[in-house]
């Protein structure tokens, strides 16, 4: 590689006005939007309810094991260093 900066396919900020042939007034923006989402298969209230579920335990058995894993390497910390109080 070069690194010589061959030219990228996109050019960006032309600064001739052509991109502004191509924008979309809002209006046909939010059309396109909803028609977009009218294709969208939306979850069942089960599988939503499933789901669900399966990140809240998820989340759960990722937060105990962090949580172990803290207190486990806090106290390895503390005997490593010298957490004696007795001094």
């Amino acid at each position: 590689m070069d690194g010589g900066g061959a030219e990228s396919s996109v050019v960006r900020g032309s600064g001739d006005g052509a991109d502004q042939a191509r924008r979309t007034s809002p209006a046909t923006f939010y059309r396109q939007v909803v028609a977009e989402l009218r294709k969208v298969v939306w979850p069942t209230r089960d599988q939503l309810v499933t789901y669900f579920i399966v990140v809240m335990v998820f989340v759960t058995v990722m937060m105990v094991l962090v949580s172990l894993l803290d207190l486990a390497l806090g106290k390895l910390v503390l005997s490593i260093f010298g957490g004696d109080k007795g001094q």
